[in-house]
């Protein structure tokens, strides 16, 4: 993070961007770049795969701290959002897939926080574009599946409208289903991780800017500054678990809407 710091040559102190989310390790500026966040998102998945089998080798009645954490989480995701949401007939299917989307989704939030690491993979867009994506293509997929595709589409628009009405309602909702739930899906967890994540950054090395090379009384602002970080790294946490809980709620009322009978 500080190496954001651009002090001293009279170069002063130049805010983060965006262009220090690319971070590139291998490959140069290019789109084979091998890149920070690329890494950081393989070592999710080792680190949640290695703890899962890792828990689940050893299950007992009466579970330890690491079963009943881990637990926890799963029944939350499974009884909290997949049921209550799709309903007991349907959801058991999808559990699996709304269960991965939170735990990968937050472990590559909170390592925006986590020392040594501190970077939240989903403040590259490409990576939350990409879980919308999986969504998109299952709640597409299961609606088509059920209902046929003549009847999927029929499905988008309420019985009983007047005629003339009908096809500006068919017409939104067609962009509400194939553009603005991905698109918003994508950006809500792209948005709130860049902005939460740059504000950090900014603390820090705005504080150490201010009390490293600064005179006088902006010295105590640069300490200001630094206990500024420390409560947003707290409130951080708290967005980083909401972001990954809203993206994988969202997934469920999507693909509850396309496996409901009735607009």
């Amino acid at each position: 993070m500080s190496a954001l710091l651009a002090a001293g040559e009279g170069g002063g102190f130049e805010a983060p961007g965006p262009l220090d989310f690319w971070q590139p390790l291998a490959g140069g500026d290019t789109q084979y770049a091998l890149t920070r966040p690329m890494v950081v998102a393989v070592l999710s998945v080792v680190l949640i795969s290695w703890w899962l089998l890792r828990v689940t080798r050893t299950l007992t009645v009466v579970p330890g701290r690491a079963q009943y954490c881990t637990e926890g989480v799963y029944g939350m995701v499974r009884n909290g959002l997949a049921r209550d949401i799709l309903g007991t007939k349907d959801f058991l299917k999808f559990v699996p897939l709304l269960f991965t989307i939170f735990t990968l989704i937050l472990v590559n939030n909170l390592f925006g926080i986590v020392p040594l690491i501190q970077f939240p993979t989903m403040s590259r867009i490409g990576f939350p574009l990409a879980l919308a994506i999986v969504v998109y293509a299952v709640y597409h997929g299961v609606g088509i599946q059920r209902m046929g595709l003549a009847g999927y589409f029929k499905h988008m628009v309420p019985p009983g409208l007047p005629g003339w009405i009908t096809p500006l309602i068919f017409f939104l909702e067609l962009i509400t289903y194939f553009v603005t739930r991905p698109v918003t899906l994508a950006l809500r967890l792209f948005g709130n991780m860049f902005a939460g994540h740059i504000l950090l950054v900014l603390c820090v090395v705005g504080g150490e800017y201010l009390l490293f090379d600064a005179d006088g009384v902006l010295k105590i602002a640069g300490i200001a500054a630094f206990a500024g970080g420390f409560v947003m790294t707290l409130f951080e946490g708290f967005v980083q678990f909401l972001q990954a809980y809203v993206f994988t709620l969202l997934s469920a009322l999507y693909i509850a809407g396309a496996l409901a009978d009735e607009h």
